[in-house]
């Protein structure tokens, strides 16, 4: 891949109570896309590696969630942030959002508008974008991390879009029942925001009910049942469903007010 940059992030991490205990420097790789009309999209350089899929606290797991299995990821390119409607507009040419902002995350969106967006994207662009496989995703959200969320036990309003319903520790707060603009909170250490929270993410995986059978390899898994997964959470959830480990799946006609996407970019 070519016209490389590099950007400075901070991350934190937070103990049971949601009090942000670290803070760390970190940088990351990312192409920038030009799409017209004033838009871009950026894609972060996500390093190869392995991780363990699934939950890694017994009390927090869902049947769903199981079993724990080993998985290689290649090198790929990770949205930066969830796809705006600025970015959708430019691509798509319209908006079918219900919280109108251009930087914020475009929703209202199924799994067939994701996936059309990403095919015009490539047509676009000459690249290939795509949506990320669901262990894409979680690895990706992980960042090297084996916490419930990559900023470790729980997380807060401080740091995720969330309807305030805590977890672990944490005191309930008062939900913003509305998207906020993307990055508006601290990334992860791969330099990806709103990994938690905000708005659900279509991935390209078919739903199945456990992990018995999931390819090794990162690779989307396209048997199962006729509901596409998607991931993260958004503004609407419990902080419960906005974990790294947390998988639901819906039509891929459907759409709602509280799901988008991002996108991954095959490296080179």
């Amino acid at each position: 891949m070519t016209n490389l940059q590099t950007f400075d992030f901070e991350t934190v991490t937070v103990d049971v109570q949601g009090n942000i205990t670290n803070r760390e420097d970190n940088q990351a790789q990312f192409i920038s896309e030009d799409l017209g009309g004033g838009a871009s999209l950026d894609t972060v350089a996500i390093p190869g590696g392995s991780f363990v899929m699934g939950s890694h606290t017994e009390a927090q797991q869902e049947n769903n969630e199981r079993p724990q299995h080993k998985v290689n990821i290649s090198p790929f390119f990770m949205g930066k942030y969830e796809v705006t409607q600025e970015q959708y507009q430019a691509v798509m040419g319209n908006n079918p959002s219900n919280f109108i902002g251009a930087k914020r995350p475009v929703e209202k969106v199924s799994w067939n508008d994701a996936v059309e967006f990403c095919e015009k994207l490539s047509q676009k662009t000459g690249k290939t974008y795509r949506l990320p496989s669901e262990a894409e995703w979680e690895y990706a959200c992980r960042a090297k991390t084996k916490t419930p969320f990559h900023f470790g036990e729980t997380i807060t309003l401080d740091l995720v879009n969330y309807n305030g319903y805590p977890y672990g520790s944490a005191q309930w707060e008062l939900p913003r029942k509305e998207t906020t603009v993307v990055g508006s909170f601290p990334p992860n250490a791969f330099g990806l925001y709103d990994m938690h929270g905000n708005v659900n993410e279509w991935c390209s995986d078919s739903w199945n009910n456990n992990y018995n059978g999931a390819p090794n390899d990162g690779s989307s898994w396209e048997t199962g049942y006729e509901l596409r997964v998607f991931r993260g959470g958004s503004w609407k959830c419990h902080a419960v469903n906005c974990r790294s480990a947390y998988r639901a799946g819906y039509g891929a006609g459907h759409n709602f007010s509280n799901t988008g996407f991002r996108v991954a970019l095959v490296s080179g």
